[in-house]
């Protein structure tokens, strides 16, 4: 839920790191100013499931707080003693994505999932011998790390046929997955696209989506090979590496509401509208896809 909050939280009770007086005066001004920005975003409402003419106000103020959160805590000083590997600067995004949507998924229901998740990827049967499985099939569950997701949290059992022993499973099944990054290259993209297929695989309703801050693609990338819903590109601006942006004349575009306020009506559609399809569905209008 409060990614951030926890990086944060780890690096201040963290027993040998960041116990310099440097380190700790530094996250001490960060935890001051996060608790800001999450109580500020926590006293906002909406935008829900029916949109309302207050959305894009909604939107604007909370983006304004990321950037003005992701300003401070971008600092070159920071940015020095927390390097990328500390995961502090990238999981204000993932924060963020909680903000962004949490009223949204919780007008729709209470039980819902949303946060970073563990997600099924996929099921095994590992007993070790035919009598073995006659009693209990010997469930193993693969998982994937995402780190957003909006969907529902399963709870499952399973029992061979004529036995009274059960054994119990549980896993989130995404509706929407996220995948936050500070700079999206080449590579991310692939990775992203092979988790997306493996997805669509288990839950073919799915939607995967990108939210990078920054892009770092050539023209020459066939986007329409990847498996990737959307991509949004938050400042709108090509990746530079980060010791550039501390130069003087260097300009860091913002987080623009626009792209926001698009992702959130393209995931707001998707969760209220009919999923409807099927071959079945399909044959009736005479194109299945």
């Amino acid at each position: 839920m409060y990614v951030h909050g926890n990086n944060l939280q780890q690096k201040e009770n963290h027993l040998t790191k960041y116990r310099d007086d440097e380190s700790c005066r530094f996250l001490r001004e960060i935890r001051a100013k996060y608790e800001d920005w999450k109580a500020a975003n926590l006293s906002l409402r909406g935008p829900v499931r029916d949109p309302d003419e207050r959305d894009m106000e909604i939107i604007n103020r909370r983006v304004a707080l990321f950037n003005e959160y992701k300003d401070f805590i971008d600092q070159q000083h920071y940015a020095e003693k927390f390097d990328s590997r500390s995961n502090l600067h990238s999981s204000v995004l993932e924060e963020f994505m909680y903000y962004l949507f949490r009223d949204l998924v919780e007008s729709i229901s209470n039980s819902a999932m949303i946060g970073k998740s563990h997600t099924f990827k996929d099921l095994f049967f590992t007993a070790n011998s035919f009598q073995e499985m006659l009693v209990t099939p010997q469930i193993l569950v693969e998982r994937k790390d995402h780190d957003f997701a909006i969907g529902v949290h399963i709870d499952a059992s399973f029992r061979a046929a004529g036995q009274p022993q059960r054994e119990f499973e549980t896993w989130d099944l995404p509706a929407v997955a996220v995948e936050c990054k500070t700079y999206l290259d080449k590579t991310m993209l692939q990775d992203a696209s092979t988790a997306s297929e493996i997805i669509k695989h288990r839950n073919p309703n799915a939607l995967y989506l990108v939210v990078a801050e920054w892009l770092k693609l050539t023209e020459a990338v066939n986007l329409r090979k990847f498996k990737i819903d959307q991509i949004y590109v938050l400042r709108k601006q090509k990746n530079t590496d980060r010791e550039y942006r501390y130069r003087e004349g260097y300009v860091k575009n913002p987080v623009y509401e626009d792209v926001v306020m698009q992702l959130f009506n393209d995931v707001r559609s998707f969760l209220t509208r009919s999923w409807e399809g099927g071959v079945s569905h399909g044959l009736q209008r005479g194109f299945l896809l």
